[in-house]
């Protein structure tokens, strides 16, 4: 077999594999929001498999352009995707859609213009650029997200994702650069499609082994109400904990503490994190760690701003009595709980008194 039918065979193979992950996505999940971005990314990374290559000597033929800025435009979808995965709070803004409009142009603009007109480094170094700082945020939010995510299968495949799809897309991007104008022979081009072929290969793999309702629930439902009472548990142990768990919040309002992390909690109950992880997760339906403490601060800004007597006392000063270190983050939290603001609702109570 030649290089060229080769490297046909990768492509070939991506593609197929891409399309069956895309169609599996609509098929499944296309009523969430993660679903959709994952598909509208996995479409996008099939103009990459076709598209995508390390010789950028030679001027693009027009028809080829639209599809290298497809191709540009997908890693403004694995950032969106990555957000909306492994973020249970991500809600697709108008502005997300135009980034990934300025970056796709800006990539077609590169094929028929810059590159063309005698600035093939700059335009592959930009484009690349874009591309390197794209996989910086989708690494951040990875890192950032990761101690607060309770669904245990979904930490342990959101570092194999977001990893594997880095890796390859950073060192094309490096390689992409430090081969702008010079010529790449076939072997290095086969060996790139291969690599592709491989990391897909390996996505779709880690995606079919991990239960779809860890990654892509069905509905984000609002946050379970704070239950001071004992919570249904079958295991004795289990129960003892969650009941520990559930004085050192309603008794001593650890949630107050600033910095409050998993970790701080389970030396407090004498346990592993994992099975504190666990804890939450299974036994009282949370997803994210912050949102269990923010449910818990808001039962208690709730509490005061419906009290008649602290009525003159600044919304700021209540959100923050309750554990929260600003104002911003308490009336999105408030608000995604109750459906009003901290001063509507304080204004509600009122009336009603």
């Amino acid at each position: 077999m030649t290089l060229a039918a080769l490297d046909l065979a990768f492509r070939a193979a991506s593609v197929a594999l891409l399309l069956m992950l895309a169609v599996s996505l609509l098929h499944d999940y296309r009523n969430v929001l993660a679903g959709r971005l994952g598909a509208a990314f996995v479409l996008g990374s099939v103009a990459h498999a076709v598209s995508y290559s390390l010789d950028v000597t030679s001027r693009v033929p027009l028809w080829h352009a639209p599809l290298i800025a497809l191709s540009t435009g997908t890693i403004v979808m694995f950032w969106l995707f990555t957000r909306a995965l492994f973020d249970d709070e991500f809600r697709f803004r108008w502005w997300h859609g135009l980034i990934w409009a300025l970056v796709t142009a800006y990539s077609f603009a590169g094929c028929v213009w810059i590159a063309p007109s005698g600035h093939v480094r700059f335009s592959v170094t930009m484009v690349n650029l874009i591309v390197l700082g794209f996989i910086a945020l989708a690494v951040g939010q990875m890192v950032a997200s990761w101690p607060a995510d309770l669904v245990e299968r979904r930490r342990h495949v959101r570092f194999f994702i977001v990893c594997a799809i880095a890796l390859y897309g950073g060192l094309n991007a490096v390689l992409q650069i430090a081969a702008a104008g010079d010529h790449v022979g076939a072997v290095a081009e086969t060996i790139n499609t291969g690599a592709l072929t491989c990391t897909v290969a390996a996505i779709v793999y880690a995606m079919m082994r991990v239960d779809g309702a860890d990654l892509f629930p069905a509905a984000v439902e609002p946050a379970p109400p704070v239950i001071f009472s004992q919570p249904a548990a079958d295991d004795a142990a289990d129960q003892k904990l969650i009941d520990a768990l559930m004085r050192l919040m309603a008794d001593e309002r650890i949630y107050r503490q600033e910095n409050i992390t998993i970790g701080v909690l389970a030396g407090r109950l004498k346990i592993p994190e994992y099975r504190l992880r666990r804890l939450i997760n299974q036994r009282l339906a949370y997803r994210n760690f912050n949102v269990f403490l923010n449910n818990h601060r808001i039962e208690e800004a709730k509490a005061a701003l419906a009290d008649p007597t602290q009525a003159e006392v600044p919304v700021i000063t209540i959100a923050m009595d309750a554990g929260f270190q600003s104002l911003g983050p308490f009336n999105r939290a408030f608000k995604a709980v109750t459906g009003v603001t901290p001063t509507e609702y304080r204004r509600l109570k009122a009336d009603a008194a």
